[in-house]
């Protein structure tokens, strides 16, 4: 990856996010897996030379990493394991990669430290995190160490005290634990998911660009589809609905002189978040033209 700094910030801030990092053959990490759609991550791989990302846009991983690097050379407990690194075969000479934060042997947990916005946790959007402590614990289980618990310690960077102060159902502290119960289900479950992972993994290495298995909706941070009902030859919509039928009801209302505008919704992640969205058909069709925020 190329690291730009068209702010020209202090080298510290170009160090901090520089890495001699190369995609290993056959070998895809936890995180891979689970932050890209498998798009993205056979798109990242392909051009991760070419790609270029500015130290501006990485601000925030930099202090994930801060905090990262702080507890990582803290004292852990003769119990504990920290930042152990993980690579469990999947078959044909394929592996899973991945660092869990902390495991307790005693406690028989899987802990990650994760930075995020107080939104998360006051909307509880947990399982991402909850699919990542579960694949930890499932690769912790194949070295022979026992686990049922999974726990995530977040920390709010966009925390606020007043609002601590004045809001009952706003988190009390900057920081959150969130724990995880997990059954053998769940470990059957998750190893199941992994397994065909690989398998469609090992299928799109040979597949063209272009052929890649589309990113969701949800992949895309899409917004979603609006229909705006308005007089014909007005910019200005009368009203928009999040779907066709609402809007076919009130044009019926209207009578004469109306009609509905479909708008498309917005890939919120193709335009300012994807790094590898200048190799993506999908993108060069439908905003081929934008200049986006992180290329």
């Amino acid at each position: 990856m190329k690291i730009t700094n068209k702010m020209n910030l202090p080298k510290p801030f170009v160090s901090a996010v520089e890495s001699d990092y190369e995609y290993k053959d056959k070998q895809y990490s936890v995180t891979a897996l689970l932050s890209d759609s498998l798009r993205e991550t056979m798109l990242k791989r392909r051009y991760f030379k070419e790609v270029e990302q500015d130290v501006a846009d990485m601000i925030w991983m930099i202090i994930g990493n801060g905090i990262h690097k702080i507890l990582e050379e803290s004292t852990e407990s003769e119990n504990e394991l920290k930042e152990e690194y993980l690579k469990i075969p999947m078959g044909d000479d394929y592996f899973l990669s991945g660092r869990a934060d902390l495991f307790n042997d005693k406690e028989e947990k899987v802990t990650d430290y994760k930075t995020c916005s107080a939104w998360k946790v006051i909307y509880g959007d947990y399982e991402d995190w909850q699919k990542q402590t579960l694949i930890y614990g499932w690769m912790f289980r194949q070295i022979g160490f026992k686990v049922t618990k999974g726990e995530i310690i977040a920390i709010m960077k966009d925390w606020s005290s007043s609002k601590a102060k004045l809001e009952p159902d706003y988190p009390q502290y900057p920081v959150k634990r969130i724990m995880f119960n997990f059954s053998e289900r769940d470990f059957k479950y998750i190893e199941e998911y992994l397994k065909k992972k690989f398998k469609e993994i090992k299928e799109l290495e040979k597949v063209k660009d272009e052929e890649l298995p589309m990113c969701s909706l949800k992949d895309r941070f899409n917004s979603g589809d609006k229909y705006a009902v308005k007089k014909i030859g007005n910019k200005r919509a009368h009203r928009v609905f999040d779907n066709m039928l609402d809007a076919k009801k009130l044009l019926s209302e209207l009578g004469s002189g109306y009609e509905i505008e479909e708008r498309p919704g917005e890939d919120k992640k193709c335009l300012e978040y994807c790094s590898v969205c200048k190799y993506c058909s999908y993108w060069k069709k439908r905003y081929g033209g934008v200049v986006d925020k992180i290329n």
